[in-house]
């Protein structure tokens, strides 16, 4: 019979590709299914959510700067991670949801699935969205996607992984930096992906993961003049409600919550949510004394 002390895992925030506790020491406990103590996870606090936007914009000039296609390359390496700790999440989400450990499995396969789903997607979204437009005149008329900026994300509440995926994957894949509030109930899916950000290829600042009283951290972000974007999926319609009027002031994009079936293929809406167009118009020019143009 071994007499070995269990080794209890510290689960911490994420923020700008660092590991620290919340600035306000607190914690609270997270629990199962069955109302059994899983984990303490830090309780953020509105300077942590200060912090985190900082780290976003920081890093939003080099991931938004990047080609698409080496974004791309980049999500697909934060996808082989989960596939090397796939073990490790089939627990952490059969605790948090309840579910048997097949069906865990199952979500967790259909989550890295979706991570690679949207790394496909982040060269080819600005062929589908932009394009050429026939004008009357000498001129060429391009429009082009670009990223929206900092986006707030309010992870779903009760789907902890392949939700949390699903409302973040699309917004890093289209070059938008990410602060995102994980399962008040449920973080420690969103806590340990952190853990494989951090030893993938994504920068620092890319995406910051904070958890602990949704409502307390989502309104300073909403309220944030630093902040260009939020998704309120995690937000009920009261939160949603009082969230949408404080990102109003200055004009935020607001992704308001909806009813989703994260197992369906999702669309590009939510890629789509956080781009701005950009249209160019450029003369065409003419060619020798003819005058003929191109």
């Amino acid at each position: 019979m071994s007499d070995r002390l269990s080794v209890f895992k510290t689960y911490k925030l994420y923020v700008g590709g660092k590991f620290p506790r919340s600035e306000s020491g607190r914690v609270y406990e997270v629990t199962d299914a069955k109302g059994n103590w899983l984990a303490n996870a830090p309780l953020s606090s509105r300077k942590d959510a200060r912090d985190a936007v900082v780290a976003a914009r920081k890093a939003f000039g080099g991931w938004s700067g990047a080609t698409a296609y080496n974004r791309g390359q980049v999500l697909y390496r934060v996808a082989e991670m989960l596939e090397g700790r796939k073990e490790q999440f089939v627990r952490e989400v059969a605790e948090a949801e309840g579910l048997s450990k097949a069906k865990a499995a199952a979500v967790v396969d259909a989550t890295i699935d979706r991570w690679v789903w949207y790394a496909g997607w982040a060269d080819k979204i600005a062929q589908v969205i932009g394009g050429a437009n026939p004008v009357a005149g000498p001129y060429f008329n391009l429009s082009s996607p670009e990223p929206t900026g900092v986006v707030a994300v309010l992870a779903p509440q009760e789907s902890s992984f392949l939700g949390l995926v699903s409302v973040v994957a699309p917004v890093i894949a289209t070059g938008n930096t990410a602060v995102v509030i994980a399962s008040e109930k449920a973080p420690l899916p969103a806590l340990s992906l952190g853990e494989v950000l951090a030893t993938s290829d994504v920068p620092g600042g890319v995406v910051n993961v904070l958890s602990g009283r949704t409502a307390e951290i989502a309104a300073p972000l909403a309220a944030h003049q630093d902040v260009n974007a939020i998704d309120l999926a995690g937000a009920d319609e009261a939160l949603a409600k009082e969230l949408e009027i404080a990102a109003a002031d200055n004009l935020k994009r607001v992704l308001r919550p909806q009813p989703v079936d994260y197992s369906e293929t999702p669309g590009i809406d939510r890629m789509t949510a956080f781009l701005e167009t950009k249209t160019v118009w450029h003369p065409t020019g003419s060619l020798g004394a003819s005058g003929s143009s191109y």
